[in-house]
């Protein structure tokens, strides 16, 4: 192979080598380490570095500042993130949303002291308010007919009441501990988030392919969490009515027992109807249900 040949070889590997943002510290991070461990990418990350390139995947980390994240988006510095719906929204970003993740779920919420004995949201006509998401927050009041004045906080917006900036905050909650700890109570949840899987615009070609492979075992994996594998013994006579009731794959595994006139039916359950599925199995005949989590589901 010629000289020539060999460097076209090397810059389309670097063309084709996607590059994906992660939160740099903060409740996003671990979690998105997890999903891509899970998904088959190793990443060796050495102390404090930035900038991370996948050993066995087409792939290079960047760990950023969760609120630069949408710019470096938007200005294609990086091809994909991951990051929470809320900051999509607030920042009005065009990345386009691929796989909601299923983590780091919480509501971006109005809150006020816990002796305001009122949930109406008229209460913050007029009022103070603060809050590290200004944007989604204005236009929620302009929908709703609230004229109120909004203070802009980076961190730690809980504490604004008590010191007498703001009558009442706008934040993201998870538990709502936080809250509590601060003498502050839940009134109007503005909107729902978990993380996302997004992209910018005009990939390449090849870039796309990339992704496409990513977004797959990423499938995959999230596949599994919501769902498990099932196995139970059901009376012959039994197998039509018990099939009926397992319906994620397109039909159950029936495999013959050694005692005559029974089976063993192998199958996938969803996760959120997981009780729900096992109350009918049990009514419908099934005996011996065993339950195992998947780690991978591929389809």
């Amino acid at each position: 192979m010629s000289l020539p040949t060999v460097y076209s070889g090397i810059l389309k590997s670097k063309m084709s080598k996607l590059k994906i943002a992660i939160q740099k510290s903060g409740r996003l991070h671990d979690d998105s380490l997890k999903l891509l461990k899970a998904a088959g990418i190793a990443i060796n990350n050495g102390k404090d570095q930035l900038k991370v390139s996948v050993e066995n995947f087409p792939l290079e980390v960047l760990y950023l500042r969760n609120s630069d994240i949408p710019q470096y988006l938007a200005d294609g510095t990086v091809d994909i993130a991951i990051i929470g719906e809320n900051l999509l929204i607030e920042k009005a970003s065009s990345a386009e949303v691929l796989e909601y993740l299923g983590f780091s779920k919480c509501r971006l919420s109005l809150a006020v002291p816990k002796e305001v004995d009122t949930d109406d949201l008229s209460f913050f006509q007029g009022k103070r308010i603060a809050t590290s998401y200004p944007c989604t927050l204005e236009q929620f009041l302009s929908k709703n007919g609230i004229k109120s004045e909004i203070h802009n906080i980076s961190g730690s917006v809980e504490i604004a009441p008590n010191i007498g900036l703001a009558e009442g905050i706008c934040d993201l909650v998870s538990s709502g501990s936080t809250l509590f700890k601060n003498g502050l109570r839940e009134t109007k949840t503005i909107l729902r988030s978990q993380a996302v899987l997004v992209k910018a615009q005009n990939l390449s070609a090849e870039k796309e392919e990339v992704l496409e492979k990513l977004r797959f075992r990423i499938k995959a994996v999230n596949r599994a969490k919501n769902s498990k594998y099932i196995l139970a013994n059901v009376p012959n006579e039994r197998i039509d009515a018990v099939s009926k009731i397992l319906p994620v794959l397109k039909s159950p595994t029936v495999l013959p027992l050694a005692q005559a006139g029974w089976s063993s039916l192998h199958s996938v359950i969803n996760e959120e109807r997981f009780w729900e599925v096992i109350d009918d199995l049990k009514a419908a005949g099934a005996e011996d249900i065993l339950v195992i989590p998947i780690d991978k589901m591929v389809i």
